[in-house]
């Protein structure tokens, strides 16, 4: 029950990208432009230009560019959880938290979105305020979720993420191991401690890599902290 669960919740996430590919239609389709009185490109393609200039390592311009689409529909930003990570990436952790504090309006049960506020809470304070100011949450059943939430507010360890990820069916583990080091590595880092982030972003971007958007975030993690995955790592999986 707890796998059908998480695959609603998955599909939720899928569909909530959807509809923002559909506002950013919509806002093309009246004509309302973010980068220029010319028109030159709408807000469809600066979003996608956001996205793509985040996984291309350059999580500043990326914000710009999310920047951009909130200032033409402000009524928007909460769908707008990417910008939160391109603004974790660019350095500026209070505008990541309020992106990822808005959009617990619209999403209440994603405990990732708990984590990345935590990480841009820690970066700007300490992980002392992050605990404190931790968001609430619904039940997230993903795996492993529930376990990687306790860690974050310390009540749970990372021992008992690895193993909820190594639990349930073999074909589910890659991607459940994927979302534990990730996680893991956030967390460390958001607490100072770089190897023990390297030694999680390392794992999350090589043996057990995936090709969705949260796999490719590990992947960006490493690049810009200029860490290099282990040789020989598995190639990303290209999943949804």
């Amino acid at each position: 029950m707890r796998r059908i669960v998480a695959g609603l919740v998955n599909l939720t996430r899928s569909i909530m990208l959807i509809l923002i590919m559909s506002i950013m239609s919509m806002m093309a389709g009246t004509g309302s432009s973010v980068s220029g009185a010319d028109g030159s490109a709408g807000p469809e393609r600066v979003f996608r230009d956001a996205v793509a200039a985040l996984f291309a390592g350059k999580p500043e311009e990326s914000s710009r560019l999310f920047d951009e689409v909130v200032a033409a529909r402000p009524e928007d930003e909460p769908q707008f959880w990417q910008r939160g990570i391109a603004l974790y990436y660019a350095g500026r952790f209070a505008d990541g938290r309020r992106q990822f504090e808005v959009h617990r309006t619209v999403n209440p049960a994603d405990v990732e979105n708990v984590t990345w506020h935590f990480a841009c809470v820690a970066r700007g304070a300490d992980a002392a305020a992050a605990r404190a100011a931790l968001l609430p949450v619904g039940d997230d059943p993903r795996v492993p979720m529930r376990e990687i939430l306790a860690l974050y507010a310390g009540t749970g360890d990372a021992d008992t993420v690895l193993a909820a990820a190594d639990a349930g069916p073999e074909s589910a583990r890659r991607n459940q191991r994927c979302y534990a080091h990730l996680y893991l590595g956030l967390h460390a880092e958001a607490r100072g401690d770089a190897e023990a982030a390297r030694t999680h972003m390392l794992q999350a971007a090589g043996p057990f890599a995936m090709g969705h958007f949260m796999g490719r975030i590990a992947q960006l993690h490493v690049r810009l902290r200029g860490w290099e995955p282990d040789a020989g790592s598995a190639s990303p999986e290209a999943t949804r």
